[in-house]
């Protein structure tokens, strides 16, 4: 996870993320997630799974935002001074813990589940600090 404490007007300051970010043009939602994990981390990651699809209404700039979330547990390197804050390792018991944007804390215990989930979560208020709706389908085998 990163703690997002480094950049200078960063809607996600202070909040904890997994590592990730915009695709760039032609690349697969794959692609995307082994660069910008290694951006990010320094970690080379090998076969990721696609475990989710977020949807965010008019999250930002009133653009949706779409989060393919991947699960990788084959990597090799080691971590580096990320640009995009504090990386550290947490424990799963620990992770509801932190401070968290709220839908992420409907879909993370989904990781470890079989199958795949599926997330829309409606922002609004200032600074997109309140969660208005949620809409989800657990995982399925």
């Amino acid at each position: 996870m990163v703690h997002r404490v480094r950049k200078a007007n960063d809607m996600h300051q202070g909040k904890w993320n997994g590592l990730g970010g915009k695709l760039e043009p032609g690349e697969t939602p794959e692609e995307c997630a082994l660069r910008e994990i290694y951006e990010e981390s320094g970690l080379k990651v090998r076969n990721p799974r696609l475990k989710g699809l977020l949807t965010f209404p008019l999250f930002a700039n009133d653009e949706d935002w779409y989060a393919f979330v991947f699960v990788c547990e084959d990597f090799e390197g080691q971590l580096i001074d990320s640009p995009e804050g504090e990386l550290r390792w947490i424990p799963d018991q620990e992770l509801l813990t932190l401070n968290l944007w709220e839908g992420d804390r409907f879909f993370l215990p989904w990781l470890d589940r079989p199958g795949f989930f599926s997330g829309k979560f409606v922002y609004r208020g200032a600074g997109w600090s309140r969660m208005m709706s949620c809409f989800t389908i657990e995982p399925r085998l």
